[in-house]
């Protein structure tokens, strides 16, 4: 009967690990998708503040697919990325 007991054990540890070991794999590319939606969110907001407040210094920063994508991808190390080039150009 102790046998018995330690393969239902077995069957069921491995039943569990299995199943993290699934939600793991489908889990991590919706984090970074995640991530890169937030990082997204607070470039574009970063941008769109800035370029209300540049038009009275005269610095502007255009939203073209360059600039999207950068910022998209960094968030706001892009927008500061962006904002060092403009200034130094």
């Amino acid at each position: 009967m102790g046998g018995a007991d330690i393969g239902i054990v077995m069957a069921y540890s491995a039943g569990i690990m299995l199943i993290f070991m699934i939600s793991w794999i489908f889990l991590k590319p919706l984090k970074f998708l995640g991530r890169l939606i937030l990082n997204s969110i607070l470039g574009a907001l970063f941008l769109i503040i800035f370029n209300y407040f540049g038009q009275y210094t005269g610095v502007y920063i255009g939203v073209n697919e360059i600039t999207a994508l950068l910022i998209g991808i960094l968030g706001i190390p892009g927008f500061i990325a962006i904002l060092l080039i403009k200034l130094l150009i």
